[in-house]
């Protein structure tokens, strides 16, 4: 970088749908500091070769990061883009601009700027489009929701839940707002969105901690923690990913499910809804419903009770929980 970092630059890059949902913001830039802003868009409405990869910078970026930046997506390796100097504004403000609310059943997902009316009835989160991170707005977020709020219309009720893949909070703190005694935990392979849903908490009034009504953090990839062993089994887990982790993680994802839990999925497309849940199949969960957002498929399952092997009893928040035989996570 440059060593005047009140300059600001940006990179814009092509590229595709399948990238921009692939890209884990925070792998690949972690050692740069400051580390660039990255936002990824659509540019034409459902198709899945026109998306956009906007890069911010504080100060002129040298050739390793924006080499980094471009190795994001990969489809653009051909496409001659520069660097260029933006005005000296807030530029992430700027780059939300054009985000609408979304209003989810009872749920209602804003940035700052552009936080219009909040529907008479609905509960407000604030979650903005910080670092690397989107606000929660996509498809599959909004799927989540649906899901979740119609769990509670149903008369659903969940003690010990998981959102796993966290990224922004947003699922765990719709979680807490809709079963607000319950033991909540939310994880993600990246430490930076540890701290943006720390972050996002503190706005959003949510307390942080181990009890209940609280929500734990922890920084993981899959579930190897000791917090999100010792918090298992879950009566729900939450996982907004992509089909290939969610595929990779079956087996580990049902150990940590109870014997009757629920488990919602996302981030995966309507191509992917098969092999996700056969892969699920094989691990004693039994598809509930599947309900898409254009391309964008939300599934939840229901693990079978007396399935598998023989249990241990794992000591979890709230006392002794029959749980399957925990290994390596």
């Amino acid at each position: 970088m440059s060593a005047d970092p009140t300059e600001s630059w940006k990179l814009t890059l092509p590229c595709t749908r399948a990238e921009a949902e692939a890209i884990d913001m925070g792998e690949g830039l972690e050692g740069f500091d400051p580390s660039p802003v990255i936002i990824t868009s659509e540019e034409i409405e459902d198709d899945p070769l026109s998306w956009r990869l906007d890069a911010y910078f504080s100060g002129k970026p040298d050739a390793a990061v924006v080499a980094a930046v471009r190795a994001l997506a990969p489809s653009s390796a051909d496409v001659t883009a520069e660097t260029e100097r933006v005005p000296d504004e807030d530029w992430i403000t700027l780059s939300q601009a054009g985000i609408e609310p979304v209003h989810a059943a009872r749920f209602y997902v804003h940035t700052s700027a552009n936080k219009g009316d909040v529907p008479p009835g609905a509960h407000a989160f604030h979650i903005e489009a910080s670092r690397a991170f989107g606000t929660g707005h996509h498809q599959t977020t909004t799927g989540c929701l649906l899901a979740l709020d119609a769990m509670k219309v149903q008369g659903k009720r969940f003690r010990n839940i998981l959102d796993l893949g966290t990224g922004t909070g947003l699922l765990a703190f719709a979680a807490l707002h809709l079963w607000p005694r319950a033991y909540a935990t939310a994880s993600d392979i990246d430490a930076a969105a540890i701290a943006i849903t720390e972050e996002n908490a503190a706005v959003n009034g949510i307390a942080l901690g181990e009890g209940p009504g609280a929500l734990a953090l922890a920084a993981a990839p899959g579930l190897e923690h000791p917090l999100l062993i010792d918090r298992a089994p879950y009566d729900l887990i939450v996982a907004n990913i992509l089909a290939g982790p969610l595929i990779g993680l079956a087996p580990t994802i049902a150990m940590a499910l109870a014997e009757g839990g629920t488990l919602v999925l996302a981030g995966l497309l309507d191509w992917q809804a098969k092999p996700v849940t056969q892969a699920y199949r094989r691990q004693g969960l039994m598809p509930v419903s599947a309900k898409a957002i254009g391309d964008w498929p939300t599934l939840t399952l229901r693990k079978r009770t007396r399935y598998g092997a023989a249990r241990v009893t794992r000591l979890g928040p709230g006392g002794a929980n029959d749980a399957p035989g925990f290994g390596s996570w």
